[in-house]
C-alpha cells in the first residue's frame, strides 16, 4: 500500500531535522547518509525517495533551520519580525551572540558550525548558506535607520557570525568569551545611525 503524502512529509521532515543536528555537530564532511537515515530511525534506502544526494539534504537543512529552528530561536528572543527597529537588531546580537547560543551545538545557526565545509561544498550548499546570510543581513538591514544602513548590516552580521565562529574553535576559553563580547559591543554600536558632524 502506498504511503500517504502527509506521512511522506512527516518522514522527510525528520530525516531533514535529524541531518541538520548532525550536521552542526560533525560537519558537512562528516555525516554520511547512513549515519543521518540510522540516526532518524530509517533505512538508507529510503533517504532516496525525498533527497537526490547529501548536498541537497544540507540545503532543506539550511532552509528548514531559517523556517523551524532558527524562528523559534527568534520568538524566543523576542524578535518581532512585523516591526523591525534598533531594539529588533539588539535583541538578534543579544540572542547570537549569547553563551547559551554557544553553548547549543545541537541548534546553533549552521552559519556558524559549517563555514568551512561550506567554502569547499559545492554551488547547492553555497546557496543555501548565502540565503541564510542574506536572511541574518535584511534583518539587520531593515532594523537599522541611515543612509549606510547596509553597510552597517553586513558589518553586523559578519561581526555577530565571525565573532561565534572564533568562540566555537576556542571551548571554554577565556579568549572565547572575549572575542564573543567584543563582536557583540562593537556589532551593538553599529545598530545607530551615525550622528552628523557638529
Amino acid at each position: 500500500m502506498p504511503l500517504s503524502a502527509e506521512h511522506k512529509e512527516r518522514t522527510r521532515a525528520r530525516i531533514i531535522e535529524t541531518a541538520r543536528i548532525l550536521f552542526n555537530l560533525h560537519g558537512l564532511r562528516g555525516v554520511t547518509i547512513d549515519m543521518v537515515m540510522r540516526e532518524a530511525g530509517l533505512t538508507r534506502g529510503g533517504f532516496y525517495n525525498h533527497f537526490k544526494n547529501k548536498d541537497e539534504l544540507y540545503s532543506a537543512a539550511v532552509h528548514s533551520f531559517l523556517h523551524g529552528r532558527g524562528a523559534q530561536w527568534r520568538d524566543e528572543a523576542g524578535i518581532d519580525l512585523s516591526r523591525l527597529s534598533p531594539e529588533m537588531a539588539q535583541h538578534m546580537l543579544d540572542s547570537y551572540l549569547s553563551e547559551k547560543h554557544l553553548g547549543d551545538l545541537e541548534n546553533q545557526c549552521p552559519m556558524i558550525a559549517l563555514p568551512s565545509d561550506v567554502a569547499r561544498a559545492g554551488e547547492e550548499v553555497q546557496n543555501a548558506y548565502h540565503a541564510l546570510l542574506t536572511a541574518m543581513v535584511w534583518l539587520f538591514e531593515s532594523a537599522i535607520e541611515g543612509a549606510d544602513a547596509r553597510s552597517r548590516a553586513l558589518a553586523m552580521a559578519a561581526l555577530a557570525v565571525g565573532g561565534m565562529v572564533l568562540a566555537r574553535t576556542l571551548p571554554g576559553s577565556d579568549l572565547a568569551d572575549e572575542v564573543r563580547l567584543a563582536a557583540h559591543q562593537t556589532a551593538s554600536r553599529l545598530k545607530e545611525a551615525p550622528q552628523p558632524a557638529p
